[in-house]
């Protein structure tokens, strides 16, 4: 993943109302919600909640398909564990071998 995508996900991931959206999102799995549902769920206003739904998804973390008049929206896996990767990409020093004391924070 190339920096800059990182940072556009990491922007659409960095508001309360997204990031309330994306965490419900990944508890419902792969079948997701209802755009109404989630608004429901969420105590959002439609017009606002489809604003914050149209940028994660453009940052590539949740997907919509349609079914009939209802358009859905779930986690976007490949986004999500691509921008996970970039993350821990360094993660133990480039070896798995090496794990991280918990407590004190320090590399074993």
């Amino acid at each position: 993943m190339e920096i800059k995508v990182a940072i556009n996900a990491l922007s659409a991931l960095a508001q309360e109302t997204r990031l309330e959206l994306y965490r419900l999102l990944v508890r419902m799995g792969p079948n997701g919600l209802p755009a109404g549902e989630i608004a429901v769920q969420l105590d959002a206003n439609p017009s606002t909640l489809s604003r914050h739904l149209a940028q994660l998804e453009q940052a590539g973390l949740v997907r919509s398909w349609r079914v009939q008049r209802q358009v859905f929206y779930a986690i976007d896996w490949q986004g999500t564990e691509a921008l996970l990767a970039f993350l821990t990409e360094d993660c133990c020093k480039a070896d798995p071998d090496v794990w991280c004391d918990k407590k004190s924070g320090n590399f074993l």
